[in-house]
């Protein structure tokens, strides 16, 4: 089938890449031209310093992967063995929490727990005999950010344990085959291929950590290079230095995300698993003992910070919280960019999408052009830039020409709606393909083409993906900081950055209040497009 490219959906997916190459490409011209302006500056600012960060960012993310992926290998093998184990539906569905909490909320919870006021600081202090010092540091780090990657690594390898035929299984089941026996014969080789993309893409999340690193870092000695751009940027006003260090950044993260490509990764993974699955294998008491041992400590782990959030947040005044007039105009104001987010993030995806097929459906041979190779990986290339290079790249290019702080409306609004393409996508093309296939003949044949094509065919099928990508591209935006940390002021504060600025100045009982208000919020718009995924894929 022929189309011409005066199709209108080539045209809007060539758009929707210019759209995107407008904004990575002005945060690099920012950076290229800071570079251009100082070089001598430039070039200082790779000094030691800027190795030590390096180095501390590369340890950082090293150590979160094998203390997330490590303990995973056994939740995982343990939830698999045990598919009738009480709860385990419900232990699911709390594992794919953290996904869903902003970093700023998830951060304050574990303070809640382990800081030098939490729950846990007096016997953490009777234990090492004297005051407890707090959490804040490598360990706090490492503590967050396993608290998010932990409950991920699970289900992934959970659901590369799923696809164990059931014939291995009952065979092991036959022949009286033990735990070490069917872990190395059956259990491992699973998880084996599953293992390296996973390690990669926790690996690759904990290098491009901001918020948790920015709130539980404690200093200097434990920053990562994401967070030293905001403090060049935002403290010391050393864009020489922000240049340097943003291009490090970017040569660090397109490593990971090369590596994982290579590894056959999904970088918007999301593993939607089964509440249970039959089991053929008689697990022995000491077994199950143990594996239950596992399951419970995971789940404390994983499920503490949450409680702790819950249990402080409704000790604050959340009466007089809500009817603060920042409060207000912090939620509002986080909740029109969500909106604005979400749906540029919906529209600029929904043209590739279709742009694509288009382009895919005229194509003659088998040879891709390279327009169609845009518009199937476009959205997946904003991965190589984390949000904050964009955000410094921008902050230097503007920055002599007008207020930047001014600008903070549209790069929250474009930054998040561009990095939540990944994710829209990934919900918005099955759907679109599927009907394409089924309707497209009989479309040609009757002329149907532009809007009435969109009203008549396209719409009814994409309604619920596009609400679903709309709410999950919603739900990231709102709780995101890193693009408000570097544009925000007192003028433009949403509820992120004000948690953040009640945090710095000690009012932890606000604080609290606030972080529930919003991991509730975002955790209603990740239920939300889950349902409507899940409805979606009947």
């Amino acid at each position: 089938m022929q189309i011409s490219h005066r199709d209108p959906r080539i045209a809007a997916g060539i758009l929707a890449l210019a759209a995107i190459g407008l904004l990575i490409g002005g945060a690099f011209a920012g950076l290229g031209v800071e570079a251009w302006r100082n070089p001598e500056g430039a070039y200082a600012a790779f000094d030691s310093y800027l190795f030590r960060i390096a180095r501390f960012t590369l340890w950082q993310a090293l150590l979160s992967m094998l203390l997330s992926v490590g303990p995973a290998i056994l939740v995982a093998r343990a939830l698999a063995r045990h598919p009738e184990f009480p709860g385990r539906g419900l232990i699911l569905r709390l594992f794919g929490v953290p996904l869903a909490l902003p970093a700023i909320v998830a951060a304050l919870g574990i303070l809640t727990l382990y800081g030098r006021a939490g729950y846990f600081a007096a016997p953490l202090g009777a234990l090492g005999g004297g005051t407890w010092p707090g959490i804040y540091g490598l360990s706090g780090i490492l503590v967050a950010h396993v608290f998010f990657n932990l409950p991920l690594a699970t289900r992934l390898l959970l659901e590369s344990l799923q696809t164990v035929p059931a014939d291995q299984l009952r065979l092991a089941s036959q022949l009286g085959m033990g735990a070490r026996a069917s872990f190395r014969l059956i259990e491992w080789p699973a998880m084996r291929t599953a293992l390296p993309g996973t390690a990669g893409l926790v690996f690759m999340l904990c290098i491009t950590s901001f918020t948790i690193v920015l709130t539980l870092g404690g200093g200097p000695a434990a920053t990562t290079l994401e967070v030293a751009i905001y403090q060049a940027l935002r403290f010391d006003f050393d864009p020489a230095r922000a240049v340097a260090l943003t291009l490090l950044q970017i040569v660090l993260t397109a490593a990971a995300v090369a590596l994982l490509t290579k590894l056959g990764a999904n970088t918007t993974g999301d593993a939607n698993l089964s509440v249970a699955r039959r089991s053929y294998i008689d697990a022995r008491i000491g077994e199950r003992i143990m594996n239950a041992a596992v399951i419970l400590a995971a789940l404390v782990f994983v499920g503490g910070p949450m409680l702790a959030t819950v249990a402080s947040g409704l000790e604050a005044d959340l009466g007089r919280l809500a009817t603060e007039a920042s409060v207000q105009g912090a939620a509002l104001t986080s909740l029109v960019f969500a909106s604005l987010s979400a749906a540029l993030a919906c529209a600029l995806s929904l043209a590739l999408v279709m742009a694509r097929h288009a382009l895919a459906a005229a194509r003659a041979g088998n040879k891709r052009p390279l327009l169609e190779k845009m518009t199937d990986t476009g959205a997946g290339l904003v991965l190589v830039v984390p949000p904050v290079v964009v955000g410094a790249g921008w902050f230097v290019l503007v920055r002599q020409g007008v207020d930047v702080f001014a600008l903070a409306p549209v790069m929250v609004v474009t930054v998040n709606a561009v990095m939540a393409m990944p994710f829209a996508v990934r919900a918005i093309r099955p759907a679109h393909d599927a009907a394409a296939e089924r309707h497209e003949r009989l479309r040609a044949q009757l002329g149907i083409a532009g809007w009435s094509r969109l009203r008549l065919i396209d719409w009814p099928v994409l309604r619920r993906p596009l609400a679903t990508a709309f709410a999950f591209a919603a739900a990231l935006s709102l709780g995101d900081l890193g693009v408000i940390a570097l544009f925000g002021s007192d003028a433009v504060q949403t509820l992120p950055y004000l948690l953040l600025a009640r945090m710095g100045s000690y009012r932890t009982a606000d604080a609290a209040g606030l972080a529930l208000m919003l991991g509730l919020l975002c955790l209603a718009l990740m239920m939300l497009a889950d349902r409507l995924g899940k409805e979606t894929s009947r």
